[in-house]
């Protein structure tokens, strides 16, 4: 328990509803000096308020707006040491000491953290005792029987312990941080055979991961218990999918009201973990949630202009997810023909954006050169879009290099005569804005496309798309295999 709520977290909202807030510490060994108190939230504890410690080592954090519920931190002047406090009280008076603030504490006004603390005292001596146990095991001669029924003892007694603190403080938050962090227990299940059934196992221990956290309670946000237990709930017990993942998200949202600090945070994290994410295919998660959520005016958090950008990148990435048949792309080789990517008639086509003062894209060609060389002959193209508006340098280093495959750019009779060629159906919109659309942020930027144009991958490099193909074309066969059995 300890070491979780070490771990992590914080933001600014209001939790709770207390008619003013009177936190009093006394911290011998420190005076004259400035403390602070933060807050957990998201993985990171954010500065919450600051106060002076009098000369007789006085520190006091009062006001009369709300302080929310939550697990808070008192950070001594090295912005290192501190110890944390349950805040769910309006007066809370505590004494300690500098050197191991938490150890060394003494609640005296405040039911809730002489519960926390109470726990913390019990948690450190089984910790310090099981590590002697362990010591000993290690220990030449020692008596390993009598050692594991030691540990066996302790153990039992821990989770005795464990159960009668949450009998007895059920009324308090404390309680409930420590039952949120608690892990629930998994039965034995058996196959015919009489071995064990793990996948039994697992899928009890997904459907009841959350049966201790109670998700309507904001509270917890401010706790590093809750951001743990989502994680974990997305990134390890759902399978890796977009499907599964936007699935899972929406479970979690459905459990808690609308307008709560919990539904803000579980979108939130979707979207930061998602959005970002390096793993091909994820941001198709992040997709699902703006069309669930952001699209449909449910983000209250967000201002009109947070909403644009957000918007703006929804509507570009939802063009590029996999499984998408993406968009015709025609634009002119360097004959001035237009070239369209719909009449590539290929098994896989590499639509490839890159520009010739490129630094990465000049590593980046001899490997693509290498990959088209040996399997252009298998039904393999690639339509390489120069991504420079002026492309006098484009010309002269496909005409250098000698590039075989479809070469197509922008050019100054494009960009200058753009209207008039869309509307005479030379082109389109998307394809005079293929930056957009295809989000070109940076080159060289790759794209796989099947027979259909349907992307089935991105994010490659040229060294990797044989093996891609290689691996997409067996599982498509052990699928079709499956189907007709």
């Amino acid at each position: 328990m300890k070491k979780i709520l070490l771990s992590i977290f914080a933001f600014s909202f209001a939790l709770g509803a207390f008619a003013q807030h009177d936190f009093t510490f006394k911290i011998s060994g420190l005076s004259d000096t400035t403390v602070y108190l933060a807050n957990y939230f998201g993985g990171k504890l954010y500065y919450n308020d600051t106060t002076n410690v009098d000369a007789n080592g006085i520190a006091r954090f009062v006001g009369d707006e709300t302080k929310p519920g939550g697990i808070y931190a008192v950070i001594f002047p090295d912005n290192q040491t501190y110890f944390q406090v349950v805040v769910n009280e309006s007066k809370i008076v505590m004494e300690t000491k500098l050197v191991q603030p938490e150890a060394n504490m003494v609640v005296k006004v405040s039911d809730e953290n002489k519960a926390f603390y109470e726990y913390l005292e019990f948690v450190t001596q089984m910790q310090k005792k099981m590590t002697d146990l362990n010591a000993k095991k290690k220990a030449e001669g020692a008596n390993v029987e009598k050692i594991d029924a030691e540990i066996k003892v302790a153990q039992t007694k821990a989770e005795k312990y464990k159960a009668g603190y949450l009998t007895k403080n059920e009324d308090l938050f404390a309680a409930k941080v420590l039952k949120t962090s608690d892990e629930i227990n998994v039965p034995e299940f058996e196959k015919e055979d009489g071995s064990l059934d793990d996948v039994k196992r697992f899928r009890y221990y997904h459907d009841h991961y959350l049966d201790n956290v109670d998700l309507r309670d904001d509270r917890l946000i401010r706790t590093p218990v809750i951001n743990q237990k989502i994680e974990t709930y997305l990134t390890k017990l759902t399978a890796q999918t977009p499907d599964s993942i936007c699935k899972a998200i929406n479970y979690l949202t459905s459990q808690v009201a609308d307008s709560s600090l919990m539904y803000k945070y579980i979108v939130q994290f979707g979207t930061n973990h998602y959005e970002k994410s390096e793993i091909m295919g994820m941001d198709a998660v992040f997709v699902c949630i703006a069309d669930n959520y952001y699209s449909k005016g449910k983000a209250w958090w967000l201002s009109d202009e947070q909403l644009v950008d957000i918007m703006k990148l929804y509507n570009t990435r939802k063009n590029l997810v996999l499984g998408v048949k993406a968009d015709n792309l025609t634009l002119m080789d360097m004959d001035s023909n237009w070239v369209s990517l719909n009449e590539v008639k290929a098994k896989y086509t590499v639509v490839f954006f890159w520009d010739p003062n490129c630094g990465h894209c000049k590593k980046e060609m001899p490997k693509l050169v290498t990959f088209y060389k040996a399997n252009k002959s298998k039904g393999i193209e690639i339509f390489a879009v120069g991504n420079q508006f002026e492309n006098e340098d484009w010309v002269k280093f496909v005409k250098e290099k000698g590039y075989e495959w479809i070469n197509v750019s922008d050019n100054p009779t494009i960009n200058k005569n753009a209207q008039q060629l869309i509307l005479n159906g030379k082109t389109t919109l998307n394809s005079l804005n293929f930056r957009d659309y295809w989000d070109v942020y940076s080159t060289p930027q790759l794209y796989l496309l099947d027979e259909n144009k349907k992307i089935i991958a991105k994010k490659l490099n040229a060294e990797q798309l044989e093996d891609f193909i290689e691996k997409y074309e067996k599982r498509n066969e052990n699928t079709d295999k499956s189907e007709k059995n």
